[in-house]
């Protein structure tokens, strides 16, 4: 059984977004449905749009990007026992996994092999792809929707669904607590979440930037030093000395430069993903053990805690609250990095399509 809603959708990697009508599956015993009130614009919705990933996650059209995601629970199914109607919501980037391999079992479900995004993933419910939360409603399986602490302003909360877990999971696997040096490379949609993070974890908070007009908010967010990272001798003050670095850059840079900066043991996880290969010299990791990691997302129960967290420190993303119809204007600001620091689409203005 099924049901429509409304949605935004691209039918080629040409086209804009533009409104239309889907198929949601009627919520079966274990799932929740949710009224979505906003969604988040994350770089990989532009980057799905327009086919840019299409060596290792090809898009399937139409597309209905979005998984960024919060919204109010309006039925459950039968056998449901987390969520009642009117409760607040949240879904990430996950909708599915096999829940029986080891990763699953130890809540990283984000690594499954065998995931279902929440949107352009094979839909085994309806056939076709999943789609996203540029839409009216979503159906999700219980295991995957979050609860949203009730003190977070919605518009700004939607973001933590990606970015937020984004840049919290590899420090909290790193270990980053009061006392910890950290940098933050890249001061964008992830790069201010993690100054706050950092902050928020008790850290030193350093905020690496090409851009100097950027030392302002850098230390609004929550830095305690702001570096220009053009400038070498400011870089080479710091040499040797951070317990952890969070790069996220998207572009090509050198990271070189980065780790030269760890201590002994220091670590430096990539989040953002640039498109061609960093060339990385052998003897900046050696000399120091250096690591080189990344990370992507987190598993459902670290989702949660990260929730939880913000909602204890009142922690949520910059945003910039768009309607739906300015949604393509938004993507070629994405594009130029001009916004501040991520775009929250209120749906409410998909009601008037």
């Amino acid at each position: 059984m099924m049901y429509n809603t409304k949605a935004y959708s691209a039918t080629s990697a040409a086209s804009p977004l533009a409104s239309t009508t889907i198929a949601r599956r009627d919520p079966t015993e274990h799932d929740v449905q949710i009224e979505i009130l906003f969604c988040g614009i994350c770089h990989s919705d532009l980057h799905s749009v327009r086919n840019e990933w299409s060596e290792f996650l090809p898009t399937v059209y139409p597309i209905v990007p979005g998984h960024e995601i919060v919204g109010r629970v309006t039925k459950v199914g039968s056998a449901v026992t987390k969520y009642k109607p009117g409760d607040l919501a949240a879904v990430g980037c996950l909708v599915d996994s096999d829940r029986t391999c080891p990763r699953c079992k130890a809540g990283l479900e984000n690594f499954c092999p065998n995931l279902t995004l929440t949107f352009n993933s094979p839909d085994k419910h309806l056939g076709g792809v999943t789609y996203g939360g540029y839409s009216d409603s979503i159906v999700v399986d219980e295991h995957f929707v979050l609860r949203v602490p009730s003190n977070l302003d919605l518009a700004g909360a939607a973001p933590l669904l990606c970015a937020g877990v984004t840049t919290y999971s590899p420090m909290r696997h790193w270990g980053i607590t009061k006392g910890k040096k950290v940098g933050v490379v890249g001061l964008g949609g992830l790069g201010h979440m993690g100054v706050k993070f950092a902050h928020a974890f008790g850290a030193h908070v350093v905020v690496f930037t090409t851009s100097p007009k950027k030392k302002e908010d850098a230390l609004r967010l929550g830095a305690d030093e702001v570096v220009v990272s053009r400038n070498a001798d400011e870089m080479k003050k710091h040499a040797g000395s951070f317990d952890f670095i969070l790069d996220a850059v998207s572009a090509g840079h050198d990271i070189n430069a980065y780790l030269n900066l760890l201590g002994l043991d220091g670590n430096l996880t990539l989040v953002g993903a640039p498109a061609k290969p960093l060339g990385v010299s052998a003897f900046g990791l050696i000399m120091g053990r250096r690591n080189l990691s990344g990370s992507n997302i987190g598993g459902i129960p670290e989702t949660q805690e990260m929730l939880d967290f913000c909602g204890a420190h009142n922690i949520t993303a910059d945003v910039e609250v768009i309607p739906i119809q300015k949604v393509n204007e938004a993507y070629e600001r994405v594009v130029k990095s001009d916004v501040k620091y991520r775009f929250s689409i209120d749906m409410a203005s998909l009601k008037s399509e």
